[in-house]
This record gives structure tokens, C-alpha cells and sequence, in this order.
């Protein structure tokens, strides 16, 4: 199946196998489905993966069969990307690395970029409210929005990095969330897709080469090595597509 979606203001084009729907996608929507038939309260997934593993598409895409099935509840896909500190916090404050004081600025999308207590309380607001107001990320202006989603699905599916990062703080999240998701792939393959994702963003070679080792490469490696152990563990093939692994 091909389609295209708005990604945080951008429009990307996914494409799904009949394989990957009818063994992965379908299967997971009908087990969630029947997760919430059992919960008088909103079900929260995590689908967690590192970056270049296209998760924030495939969230939507979900959301989108989901709505083409005939189950029983109403279901959204948001992502963790709004509770990034804005820019201008990013660029006034520093972190130190390695000995070193450099400006959050420039490891943006790092765990330390994250307003992590923020996250936290609207996780829990999930299981609190019916209604929440969610922040958004916009990638024109590469900033928080000032706009804000209105969440109000019996079942909402949360992605992210760093979701089931296994670190002091981050480890905290898993516990609010019903099921969770990890995909994993090879590093190699995401660091191909990450330059080149630069390169179509306007980057040169070797700028979209620089940012992966300063910055995504980084951030692959770290999801990769760190996960708390997910209810469902999905594998990147080398053709893109997704299998359980």
C-alpha cells in the first residue's frame, strides 16, 4: 500500500507490504482492540525505535488501518516530539560532555533535549483525563509549535526515541503505558537512511555526514543498546519492512 502523509508539517511517502498489514499491522490493531474491550479506561501504546526506522510514518499509517477496520473504538498516533525544549532554550543552556560545556543546541533530539518531567506528567494525564492537550513539533521551523493536539481516543499510540529508554527518569515511562513496541535494525542500514534523509533536506554529503556523527548516529546507538524489554519486538529487514522478532 502507498501513501502519502504529513510527518510534523512535512509530506512523506510510505509504502507498506500486503505481508507486513496482514502479519504485523492488522494483528497488532485487533490485539489492542481487544485490550481495550477488556479496560473501562484509555489503552496507551509505545512504539518505540531509533532514529531512521520511519516510526513517526508508521504511527500514522496504524492510525489510518486502524480507522479502515471494523473495530470498536476510536484511536490516535502523537508523538514524544513536542516536549523537546524550544530553541531558544536549547541554544542558552549547556550540558557537558566528556569534560566539555557545549550548548544543548547541539544535540538536539538527545534524551538531554527533552523536558523529560513534562513527558512524564502527560503520560500520566493520558490515564487521567479523557480530553489532553498534547504539544506539537513542527520540522518547517525545526521548533516546538505553538499549537497543541486535542487527545481524546479511547486508544492512543505514543512514538518516540526514547520511550523505553533504560535510564535513570526515562525508565519511569514504561509503567504508564499498557503495551510497548521496539523496533530494532541495523545500525548501518539507519546510518544509510539518516544521510540520506539529509540530503533530501537540502545538506550536502559531507554536512549530512557530519550531523550523523555528531548527532544521529549517536542517538541510533544509544536507543539500540538501552531498551527495557518491549511486549512486542518488531526487526527492520534490509528491505525496510518490518517482521516480528
Amino acid at each position: 500500500m502507498n501513501l502519502s502523509l504529513n510527518v510534523n508539517g512535512l509530506t512523506v511517502d510510505a509504502s507498506y507490504t500486503k505481508t507486513e498489514i496482514d502479519e504485523q499491522f492488522i494483528p497488532l490493531l485487533e490485539k489492542i482492540d481487544a485490550m481495550k474491550k477488556i479496560k473501562n479506561t484509555r489503552i496507551v501504546v509505545y512504539l518505540a525505535a531509533p532514529p531512521g526506522t520511519g516510526k513517526t510514518t508508521l504511527s500514522q499509517f496504524l492510525e489510518i488501518l486502524y480507522n479502515r477496520l471494523p473495530l470498536s473504538h476510536t484511536f490516535q498516533s502523537i508523538s514524544i516530539d513536542g516536549f523537546h525544549y524550544p530553541n531558544a532554550y536549547l541554544t542558552s543552556h549547556n550540558i557537558e560532555i566528556e569534560g566539555k560545556s557545549v550548548p544543548l543546541k547541539t544535540i538536539k533530539g538527545s534524551p538531554e533535549s527533552f523536558d523529560l518531567k513534562a513527558l512524564r506528567e502527560s503520560c500520566a494525564t493520558l490515564h487521567e483525563h479523557s480530553q489532553v492537550e498534547w504539544p506539537l513539533y513542527d520540522r518547517k521551523l525545526h521548533d516546538v509549535s505553538s499549537q497543541r493536539l486535542k487527545v481524546d481516543a479511547d486508544i492512543v499510540l505514543v512514538e518516540g526515541n526514547w520511550l523505553l529508554l533504560d535510564e535513570p527518569g526515562w525508565g519511569e515511562l514504561k509503567a504508564l503505558a499498557d503495551l510497548t513496541i521496539f523496533i530494532e535494525a541495523q545500525e548501518t542500514a539507519l546510518k544509510s537512511r539518516l544521510i540520506n534523509r539529509k540530503m533530501m533536506g537540502g545538506l550536502s554529503k559531507e554536512a549530512a555526514e557530519a550531523f550523523y556523527e555528531q548527532s544521529d548516529g549517536k542517538n541510533v546507538k544509544k536507543v539500540l543498546n538501552k531498551p527495557s524489554e518491549p511486549d512486542i519486538y518488531w526487526k527492520m529487514q534490509n528491505d525496510g519492512t518490518l517482521k516480528e522478532g
